[in-house]
């Protein structure tokens, strides 16, 4: 028998971690001079310590470092000596800038991003689909300022951070991000965003503005919202009307409308959109508006219905990797976690496409966290654990004295 194959030389952790190519690393900590201006730690011990109390959710800093402390006979398996003092970690989450934790997100999301997409999405026929939504998290409002009145038991006010996102449809993973305080509104996140032409982005009402449809009209992205209340618009054509028509499912009716653009609250030019009334599967009547006019009413409604893949990806997140509570009170700190949590999450989402597993995500994370520094192999033991345990311990048994 080979020992070589029945035994793995490095713990899931470590296994987890080959999936960010050194040059990676190294190519964002040079563009960022990362270990230039803080050299008490260096950038990958930093980042390595950072996701291990990611995948092994750890709520604060002591709860990190002596979990590290703990694990001090494998850790040259990560890369590193010894365990960084819970004191060096927390100066690290202060002073280094996060964007170059940030800028591996990116740099790793571009390398697997062709990899863990879809080719197609089920009922659509669109191949660029993208999804904002934004996601609120609550913090003290001395750390960023948030919104509400003071609290009459004296208490400190809760504040909170938005964490708005543009995921891929077909990917899963979160593509661009931006991190502000809780009172900035949704709608400047749009400002932000470098579309391709023929790109389709859907997202909720609280997105509307006109001067921003007008512009992407004029660039070709096409976009999927909901209406307003209280829209203001002047129908100029009607397409369908089943209005009136009894048990009439799906497209109820659809128009064509123009809005008024507005530039220092007079209108300087009107915008043609397409207007679609819909009864969904769940009995309610939804009003969607695109300026898309080629693509069927149906396949409109299909794509507004992929608007919820975000929350569920925001669900996910939350709920698996520790985002309740941060590891440094600086707005620094605090971003340079959010992309580390967005990381362990494309990682996981790597991985789980690279075993070839049915397992969910939930329980995926659940059993990597549990046996994080334990020396299996990944793929083999997510697609099924028992298999590979089974495997690993008859192996070590048969080579006990």
């Amino acid at each position: 028998m080979d020992k070589g194959k029945n035994f793995v030389g490095q713990p899931v952790l470590s296994q987890i971690l080959d999936v960010i190519p050194s040059s990676l690393i190294n190519q964002s900590s040079r563009k960022h001079q990362a270990n230039r201006y803080y050299k008490l730690l260096p950038f990958r011990t930093h980042l390595v310590s950072l996701l291990y109390g990611v995948f092994s959710y750890c709520n604060g800093l002591r709860e990190l470092s002596e979990g590290l402390l703990a694990c001090e006979g494998k850790l040259s398996h990560l890369g590193f000596d010894k365990a960084p003092a819970r004191s060096t970690l927390s100066d690290a989450n202060n002073n280094r800038d996060y964007r170059v934790f940030e800028s591996v997100y990116y740099d790793l999301l571009h390398k697997y991003h062709s990899f863990i997409s879809d080719s197609r999405l089920k009922g659509l026929s669109i191949r660029n689909l993208k999804v904002i939504d934004s996601s609120t998290i609550q913090l003290f409002s001395d750390i960023l300022r948030g919104v509400g009145r003071n609290r009459l038991d004296g208490a400190r006010k809760k504040g909170g951070l938005k964490v708005h996102a543009l995921m891929d449809a077909f990917s899963g993973v979160v593509e661009f991000a931006r991190i502000t305080e809780s009172k900035e509104h949704d709608q400047k996140f749009l400002y932000h965003l470098k579309l391709a032409a023929n790109s389709w982005i859907v997202f909720d009402k609280a997105y509307t503005t006109y001067a921003q449809f007008l512009k992407w009209t004029k660039q070709k992205i096409w976009f999927v919202t909901r209406e307003r209340k209280n829209a203001d618009y002047h129908v100029t054509k009607v397409m369908t009307d089943k209005t009136k028509k009894q048990n009439a499912k799906g497209v109820l009716k659809e128009q064509y409308i123009t809005v008024g653009v507005k530039q220092n609250g007079i209108v300087v030019e009107r915008l043609k959109l397409r207007r679609i009334e819909y009864l969904g599967e769940d009995g309610k009547k939804y009003v969607f508006v695109t300026n898309n006019f080629t693509l069927p009413a149906k396949q409109i409604a299909t794509i507004y219905k992929n608007r919820w893949m975000i929350e569920l990806l925001f669900k996910q997140i939350k709920q698996n990797f520790p985002l309740r509570y941060f590891w440094g009170e600086s707005p620094n700190a605090i971003k340079m976690q959010v992309y580390c949590v967005l990381m362990a999450q494309l990682l996981m989402v790597v991985i789980r496409k690279k075993a070839a597993t049915k397992k969910s995500f939930a329980n995926m994370i659940t059993v990597i966290r549990l046996h994080l520094m334990s020396y299996v192999g990944l793929l083999e033991f997510i697609k099924d654990t028992y298999k590979a345990w089974r495997k690993t311990h008859n192996a070590s048994f048969a080579f006990s004295p």
